[in-house]
């Protein structure tokens, strides 16, 4: 023909360009290769926070699991687990309340373990660092009040994630531009100034419990926990430090893997470098962490 004519934003041109196909929609399904691997990554590592969960309420009362306080575990490992859950909100068709649990569940609940992280760092360094203690502080340490840095960072996400929600939230797009052959439905992040907010506050919190890890690595380590949360967090920041300029040069069902991929790097970097250890001394060398020989060692 002399003068041609683009096939519309649904359709395709045919290999000859005589006429116009439809274009097929697609997303990161379950029953594609890479959706399937992140789906059954997703389930072995969420059996494996299970399973850790259930070591810690078996042996609750062991001196290593009383000396890295029970509850803050307890919070960090359910904060962990959800958050293996939330990879499957980004795996198959996706609709509205998927589009919108999809990024306020992940900010929420990393929230949560960041912070409980960030506590357990403080409640280290308050218990070891202060040699003599005045009034004030042995308060601080005895009525806990390190705990208190969990809600109220988790409030101020909360606050962050109403405010995207109430202005710009997420919601259902087609991407006909990554792939010739097919339409991809994704989730657009609405406003992607509220996204970054939300990630970076999560990244403050991240380097925040990091820098105060790192002080607190060279403390009495017999009971302390200060190198694996230093270990674990540097771990939580690599990846998501990796993931903004991956993030940035992908397009298509590729950005969903990333986010996916992500999730469950960071959410599994907490969980074996602060409580696999831990495990292996309950189940595997349960004696020579006991508190008796501990007070023996010390005395000799």
């Amino acid at each position: 023909m002399e003068q041609c004519v683009s096939c519309p934003g649904d359709m395709y041109a045919n290999t000859k360009h005589t006429y116009c196909m439809q274009r097929p929609a697609s997303f990161l399904s379950y029953e594609e290769p890479l959706g399937m691997a992140l789906a059954c990554m997703s389930l072995c590592f969420l059996l494996l926070g299970v399973f850790v969960f259930g070591v810690f309420v078996k042996y609750n009362d062991t001196p290593i699991v009383k000396a890295n306080n029970r509850i803050l575990s307890y919070i960090l490992l359910i904060s962990i687990t959800i958050s293996f859950l939330c990879s499957f909100l980004f795996i198959g068709h996706p609709n509205i309340g998927s589009c919108i649990l999809q990024q306020t569940t992940f900010g929420v609940f990393f929230t949560v373990a960041v912070s409980t992280v960030l506590a357990k760092t403080t409640t280290v360094i308050l218990a070891f660092k202060l040699n003599t203690p005045g009034r004030r502080m042995r308060w601080m340490l005895v009525s806990g009040a390190p705990n208190f840095v969990i809600p109220i960072c988790t409030l101020v996400q909360l606050v962050l994630c109403g405010i995207w929600l109430k202005t710009s939230p997420p919601f259902i797009d087609t991407d006909t531009y990554s792939e010739h052959e097919q339409i991809i439905i994704v989730c657009n992040k609405g406003s992607a100034i509220a996204f970054h907010i939300v990630l970076g506050y999560l990244g403050f919190l991240a380097l925040g419990s990091f820098t105060l890890a790192f002080l607190a690595r060279n403390l009495p380590d017999r009971f302390n926990e200060a190198k694996f949360l230093t270990f674990s967090m540097l771990v939580f920041c690599s990846v998501w430090v990796t993931f903004l300029p991956v993030y940035h040069s992908t397009k298509g069902k590729v950005i969903v893997a990333v986010e996916v991929f992500s999730i469950l790097a960071s959410s599994a970097g907490l969980l074996v470098c602060i409580f696999v250890p831990k495990c292996y001394v309950i189940l595997i060398i349960p004696d020579s962490y006991s508190l008796q020989k501990y007070r023996d060692k010390s005395h000799y």
